[in-house]
């Protein structure tokens, strides 16, 4: 083979796997289900049951787990993961490498949809994640995953839609569920401090509510709040990273448990590649995310520094950003 052909061979690769990454920014979720699909495979995991939740479309969740996990002797700790996309887009069907990513740690896991848009405004979106949960905690030992054992997760605005339902107490209480349900929280790229609204979809979404403050995670920090891991890369310019690093510090300083683990180099969706094939033969994101979900349902033995992920951690942001960066610029398609 000549030095030509062994050229051509590496730039088609270069130039395939960047057609892939611009596939994913622009088309979502979806185009990275497919190829997570089609590199990783199964992985053992089996989609077991597609659930409505409510009367509308978006108010379902999907049940995955091994092609074992409805046998009635089978216990399996349970991951709740709810999408991003804005408060506007997103469809947990095109999530499955999620499932593909924890099953064969040991999950069954809930890909849990919401109301989107105005219909999905400030609160609606809390109340229909507190509805998953609740489904998840009364059903989900038919499907073999065990209902005290349950951690939830969410990529961007999915990320403040479990961290505000966990922590902020009526939302499980309408539900007749309480705050211990929730053993522990994984946020990725989430938006936890960013009022004012001064961006189109958080102005979408919260630009009705007369106490701005009460839908803020930063808001509802208490000492007693399920341990949480807060993945945030530090070029993430639609959601910054100080959202992570200043949440992180109030939920500590009220006496609390959080790990912020700032990734040096990754943007908005990276953490949220990371749980996919190919990205996920580099096994350190899911080894750090699916190792603290297992160390949190161990009783006793909460994690108090974050796993050893192997990844590169880049300095904290500044506890103090200009006010551009309070806000938060939710991208449209992925975020």
């Amino acid at each position: 083979m000549t030095l030509w052909v062994i050229a051509g061979i590496v730039g088609a690769a270069i130039i395939a796997a960047l057609a892939v990454r611009l596939a994913i920014a622009t088309n979502g979720p979806a185009v990275l289900n497919t190829v997570d699909r089609i590199t990783g495979g199964a992985q053992g995991a089996a989609k077991l049951a597609e659930i409505s939740t409510g009367d509308h479309a978006q108010q379902k969740l999907i049940v995955w787990g091994p092609h074992s996990a409805n046998a009635p002797e089978t216990q399996h700790p349970v991951l709740i993961f709810v999408h991003g996309g804005s408060w506007a887009n997103g469809d947990p069907a095109d999530y499955g490498f999620i499932a593909r990513a924890f099953v064969p740690e040991g999950f069954v896991v809930v890909l849990a949809g919401y109301r989107l848009g105005h219909e999905g405004r400030y609160p609606a979106m809390l109340d229909d994640t507190a509805a998953a949960i609740a489904w998840t905690h009364g059903n989900i030992a038919e499907f073999g995953g065990d209902p005290n054992r349950i951690v939830v997760a969410g990529h961007s605005a999915g990320a403040y839609n479990v961290v505000q339902t966990a922590l902020e107490d009526q939302w499980l209480a309408r539900r007749g569920l309480e705050r211990g349900i929730i053993s522990g929280v994984i946020g990725l790229s989430g938006p936890y401090d960013f009022a004012p609204f001064i961006s189109p979809s958080t102005i979408a979404t919260f630009g009705h509510v007369d106490d701005p403050a009460a839908t803020q995670p930063i808001t509802h920090v208490r000492a007693d709040a399920p341990h949480m891991l807060l993945v945030h890369g530090s070029d993430d310019t639609l959601v910054r990273p100080r959202n992570s690093a200043v949440f992180a510090d109030a939920l500590n300083a009220a006496g609390g448990h959080a790990l912020y683990s700032p990734m040096a180099g990754m943007e908005h969706n990276t953490p949220l590649i990371h749980h996919a094939a190919p990205w996920r033969r580099n096994a350190k994101m899911i080894e750090m995310t699916a190792g603290f979900a297992h160390a949190v349902l161990q009783p006793g033995n909460a994690p108090q520094t974050a796993p050893d992920n192997g990844l590169q951690s880049g300095p904290p942001p500044a506890s103090q950003p200009n006010s551009e960066e309070t806000s938060v610029s939710v991208q449209v398609e992925t975020g």
